[in-house]
């Protein structure tokens, strides 16, 4: 049995409306998965699917769905080469809450403009919870999407940041189109 532990009050985005996102992940997967509401504990057994991978797969969708992204976001971990990533904003700030808030912030932006332009440049989403910023993205998508949160999170201005996603957006293209960089 596998188990991923998530924050209590993201068990019923798990569960979905009348267990519809439970339902399509254990459709979609083919492997029976047990929910633990009190604990915040999602457990499955890996034993029971021919792909090897997917119970990392589906470890990686509870995680995601657990730092907040909605679930239909988080299918897209179903796909091959889609991939979680999860950066501590302590490591950046230490254990200060006001810290943590103001770099937080930094990631959003005001009314979520930072996040969006991130996510509508590079092609991933991006989840803001806790003290963790999540990203979904490909192999070609994530070192760019990292690399920017992490200029965020490092106190580099906004036009920065934005003027490095303008530069790489070309390369995203190319390589989305086929081609080698």
């Amino acid at each position: 049995m596998k188990f991923v532990k998530i924050p209590k009050e993201r068990v019923g985005a798990i569960i979905g409306q009348g267990g519809e996102t439970k339902r399509f992940l254990e459709s979609r997967t083919g492997l029976r998965i047990n929910i633990d509401a009190e604990e915040g504990e999602v457990s499955f057994d890996e034993t029971k699917t021919e792909d090897p991978l997917m119970p990392l797969k589906i470890m990686d969708i509870v995680k995601a769905i657990g730092r907040g992204f909605a679930p239909q976001k988080a299918f897209r971990l179903l796909d091959d080469d889609e991939y979680l990533e999860l950066i501590e904003i302590d490591d950046y700030v230490g254990k200060s809450n006001n810290a943590l808030i103001r770099v937080r912030s930094r990631v959003i932006g005001a009314g979520g403009k930072t996040r969006r332009i991130i996510e509508d440049l590079v092609g991933v989403n991006i989840s803001v919870y806790g003290d963790t910023v999540g990203i979904i993205g490909n192999s070609v998508q994530m070192p760019v999407a990292r690399k920017a949160v992490d200029m965020l999170l490092s106190g580099s201005e906004h036009a920065t940041v934005y003027k490095f996603l303008e530069r790489k957006r070309a390369e995203l293209h190319i390589a989305e189109m086929g081609f080698e960089l």
